[in-house]
């Protein structure tokens, strides 16, 4: 394969949508608990788009939210779930502190190594069930 072949062709995440039975809710963990900005409302769809002024989530509602199965990582393809990096283990330890009194949200598990370090990460179910990781590598801080 050529060089300019091998070069990596993208630049990121721009943004990702996910399908949510809780609309509003799912919208409030975003902006409410973790400090994010509504981007803008498609109430057609309907959909919420939300940034951390890094990346978009669209949340886009279920139309048989009622009805909808959590997804489950051992037996479905799909999304597993999604990490967002913090800047430091103090903010790591204040979002856990958010999650643990924000509505609709289930702790899975409070900040702890992954693994055997250095990285340190904390799991939640947001509103509507999606898993939800934030994670801190203490070589990308500063």
């Amino acid at each position: 394969m050529e060089a300019a072949m091998a070069a990596t062709q993208t630049q990121g995440v721009h943004h990702f949508g996910l399908t949510v039975s809780r609309l509003e809710a799912s919208a409030a963990f975003f902006v409410d608990t973790l400090g994010w900005h509504e981007v803008r409302r498609d109430p057609d769809y309907p959909a919420i788009f939300v940034s951390d002024g890094t990346v978009m989530v669209t949340l886009w509602q279920a139309t048989e939210a009622d009805s909808a199965r959590p997804f489950d990582p051992r037996r479905q393809v799909g999304l597993h779930h999604v990490a967002f990096r913090v800047p430091s283990r103090a903010a790591l330890d204040a979002i856990h502190q958010r999650l643990q009194t924000a509505p609709g949200v289930e702790m899975e598990f409070a900040p702890e190594l992954l693994r055997q370090g250095p990285a340190w990460h904390t799991m939640c179910y947001e509103p509507s069930g999606i898993r939800v990781e934030f994670i801190w590598w203490p070589q990308e801080e500063g």
